[in-house]
């Protein structure tokens, strides 16, 4: 066992903090109970903070942050945090606006040119948002062949590829998708109106003032940091059964901070004296937007809002590599959690809602328990036909859902058992997501996540014949990605080829359509065209090339 110490105010203070929250003697183990599964001293973990009204009351490390070196996690361990960067890119812009040298409702061309015309403004409250339509940047660069933890990625490419798009998703303020293009180009407008990097901008206006001395940008991914928990992903081969996993881009503004938990709570601080900023840019990085069909977002400057068993809370997760994080604030409560993870099945979100629970228990609702339905009893007919893949109406983009064993099944990378939980709504068995099925006249039915994800369509499965696997052979060229894909028929099965990327094998969908690396390529009539669609990135173009049947 690796011993660490754990640092938290005296019972006689915290029974004042807590406010009718529970005041145990056992408090400080109940939180480090969260995590204790962690603390072999042979597997990497987490480092957890907890304020209230601003001050740390709570911080502790479990696990090691290197397992080379036998390197304990602690509470001033610096994390790569990825997405939780983006509520600092926001406050980096709202100090922007203070100063007078930009607007939220100014078009981003103004200040990155190299953003093309799509003939409707984005502006930078689009971009915040997530509602510019811009396409993200790590699907557009892993479908042009990029490799994570392999190849470089630099802003210059993230401004290269993002200039070479054609189209958005749809209309900006149409609809909330998010992207974190959105983000870089945040941090490039910091940069061009300041002549200063994203870090030495935020190092001097934000982190010093607040005294994060542990936290910077990280725009270089050579650049050595002192104390540094390494990032582990499983591989049953590798030593104690990880492999490294470290993010090897300088990509900056939608992810790249790097921080401690102490650090955080010195952010969080910020929060209630607005030191830095100003009650104004305060009351901005609080902003909703209305979108074009008047529902408001509740997806603010960086930070999201949201209920946990009743109670409002406010925060951003972030995935990259090996690194989870989680930055959770109960704004009613005057709570906060960050927790800060070096393992990537690892899951932070919800060790935070657990940690917050042992405070804030009496004000929480029930846990949910949804009402599991009878639908096994059903004959199979009755659910068969509500059983195929459900198709974005704008992107061709699909999810399948099965019938096995007379229960229907939600194929997502993992497949979930759907518990029905009302007439037409199941809830993923395992999680709180919500899925609405609705069986329509004949084969018509639709599917959508509550409450207001877009209706997918159902359509029959495909299983085409061999004549028709030929017509698809061929190489393609999307000049938004500037890359080739290529088709072969090697048997009885149609084969991906690409320079960068691994062969493999195109799975029929629905008619012309095939799933690829967790996309869906969707064939025109003619089958001279394809546009490749996922969650984030709708329609991208790519046309056959005559006479070309090989590899490039």
């Amino acid at each position: 066992m690796v011993s660490k110490r754990s640092y938290i105010l005296p019972l006689a203070v915290l029974s004042v903090f807590l406010l009718g929250c529970s005041t145990d003697s056992n408090l400080e183990k109940r939180v480090d109970g969260v995590f204790a599964h962690m603390d072999s001293g042979a597997e990497p973990g987490c480092a957890c903070s907890v304020n209230h009204h601003g001050e740390l009351v709570y911080s502790n490390g479990f696990g090691m942050a290197n397992l080379e070196y036998d390197v304990p996690i602690g509470p001033s361990t610096i994390f790569h945090v990825a997405s939780v960067s983006k509520q600092f890119t926001a406050m980096a812009v709202e100090l922007l606006v203070n100063d007078g040298l930009v607007c939220w409702n100014d078009d981003v061309r103004k200040y990155v040119p190299e953003v093309p015309d799509f003939g409707t403004p984005v502006t930078l409250r689009h971009l915040v948002h997530h509602v510019s339509g811009i396409r993200d940047q790590w699907n557009l660069l892993y479908m042009a062949g990029w490799r994570w933890e392999a190849d470089v990625v630099t802003q210059k490419d993230v401004l290269d590829i993002t200039s070479r798009q054609t189209s958005l998703n749809f209309e900006p303020g149409e609809r909330f998708l998010y992207s974190n293009t959105g983000y870089t180009l945040l941090a490039v407008v910091v940069e061009r109106q300041t002549g200063q990097s994203l870090r030495e901008f935020c190092r001097e206006r934000l982190f010093e003032p607040l005294g994060m001395n542990n936290t910077h940008f990280h725009d270089d991914h050579e650049m050595i940091v002192p104390n540094r928990a390494w990032g582990y992903a499983p591989d049953q081969e590798g030593f104690l059964g990880y492999r490294a996993s470290i993010p090897d881009f300088d990509v900056v503004g939608a992810t790249s901070l790097f921080t401690t938990v102490e650090d955080m709570s010195r952010w969080d601080k910020n929060f209630y004296t607005m030191e830095v900023g100003g009650e104004d840019a305060f009351n901005r990085l609080h902003d909703k937007i209305t979108l074009a069909n008047g529902d408001t977002l509740d997806y603010m400057h960086g930070l999201g809002e949201s209920e946990y068993r009743g109670v409002k809370m406010q925060g951003h997760g972030g995935a990259d590599a090996g690194y989870r994080s989680y930055f959770l604030r109960f704004p009613d409560h005057n709570l906060t959690v960050t927790v800060l993870c070096n393992f990537s099945s690892s899951n932070p979100g919800q060790l935070a809602q657990e940690v917050a629970e042992i405070y804030l228990e009496e004000y929480m609702e029930a846990p949910f328990e949804g009402q599991v339905a009878e639908i096994n009893s059903n004959p199979a007919g009755d659910l068969d036909h509500l059983a195929g893949y459900y198709v974005h109406p704008l992107s061709n983009d699909a999810y399948e859902i099965k019938l096995e064993n007379d229960t229907l099944v939600f194929q997502a990378g993992q497949p979930y058992k759907l518990i029905q939980t009302g007439e037409n709504e199941f809830v993923l068995d395992g999680t709180t997501t919500t899925l609405e099925l609705i069986a329509g006249d004949g084969s018509v039915s639709t599917a959508r996540f509550l409450p207001d994800d877009e209706p997918h369509y159902r359509k029959d499965s495909w299983t085409p014949e061999l004549k028709e696997l030929a017509g698809f052979e061929g190489v393609f060229y999307s000049r938004e990605l500037d890359t080739k894909y290529h088709f072969e028929l090697v048997d009885s099965s149609l084969m991906f080829h690409h320079r960068k990327k691994e062969s493999n094998t195109m799975q029929p969908l629905y008619k012309n359509a095939f799933r690829l690396d967790g996309a869906t390529v969707h064939f025109g009539e003619d089958l001279t065209t394809f546009t490749l669609s996922d969650e984030r990135i709708w329609n991208v173009k790519f046309e056959r090339i005559p006479g070309m049947a090989g590899n490039e």
